[in-house]
């Protein structure tokens, strides 16, 4: 199962018009906007067999590959934060979680999760784009900020400040909102004796769990690599990685995971008899 079969799933399965599946989309979404801009394969085969001279990128083109790149990987973290308060509120305060996570909260949480992602890469783009350019050369497998501040002679400073803050921030939101979620969806579990229901809590957090450690195990490899120049072909390794397992094993786990969708795709794909 890929990203687009997951949505047209949650789509058109009524089942499946929870909160939970229709905030999952935005993280299959955001795979298929953002992959299909920032590594496109036919493009990215053929510069892997062009000779380096022959790689040529416009300066616009590389701006929105950069901008697609930082907003794929901000917008993977802000979706899973949403997510993982769903899943507190579910199994936190289960008799009050319909009056909560109505279809007008599911909007809000939504628009935040991408909205709050526009605006830090808006910024972090235009503090880079303000500079002169004095090279050509990008060294990595697609334009991202740093690749392009790289390109200028001036001084980045505060290029380097805000980045170095936006990743503190971004970070520490991340890995914060899923400890203290998890802590308090781990003393409700502990304190309730009913089986069936811690179940059912372990399985959907276990799934939701797994997407975001995939996800922020990648970003790390890609991130501690960057600092290691002398491991630049692993890096440039690490960064398509980054972008492809996530989005590849997202819909699976959830596909694997999940009761309903199981259901749906058996009803989907099974076999029709016709009558003679």
């Amino acid at each position: 199962m890929n990203g687009s079969s997951m949505i047209r799933a949650v789509l058109i399965d009524k089942n499946l018009h929870q909160p939970m599946y229709l905030l999952f989309c935005n993280l299959p979404l955001n795979d298929i906007l953002g992959n299909s801009i920032m590594v496109p394969l036919p493009r990215l085969l053929m510069d892997m067999l062009r000779p380096p001279s022959e790689r040529i990128i416009s300066y616009p083109e590389c701006v929105v590959q950069a901008f697609s790149t930082h907003m794929f990987g901000t917008t993977s973290h802000t979706v899973l934060m949403i997510m993982a308060f769903d899943r507190y509120v579910a199994i936190c305060n289960p008799l009050r979680y319909a009056a909560i996570m109505t279809n007008k909260m599911v909007v809000k949480l939504t628009v935040s999760a991408w909205g709050v992602a526009f605006v830090l890469v808006g910024i972090l783009l235009g503090l880079t784009i303000r500079l002169n350019r004095c090279r050509t050369m990008i060294t990595n497998p697609f334009c991202d900020n740093a690749a392009l501040f790289k390109l200028s002679c001036e001084s980045v400073f505060i290029n380097n400040v805000y980045g170095l803050t936006f990743t503190v921030v971004l970070f520490t939101a991340s890995i914060g909102c899923m400890v203290i979620t998890y802590s308090k969806i781990t003393v409700v579990c502990l304190m309730n004796k009913n089986k069936s229901l811690n179940s059912k809590a372990l399985k959907t957090c276990s799934t939701h769990l797994s997407v975001y450690l995939i996800m922020i195990l990648s970003g790390f490899l890609f991130i501690v690599l960057h600092r290691f120049p002398q491991y630049s072909d692993y890096r440039k390794l690490a960064a398509i990685l980054f972008h492809i397992i996530p989005g590849s094993l997202n819909p699976v786990i959830y596909g694997v995971q999940s009761k309903e969708i199981r259901a749906f795709l058996s009803q989907m794909f099974q076999y029709k008899r016709v009558l003679p």
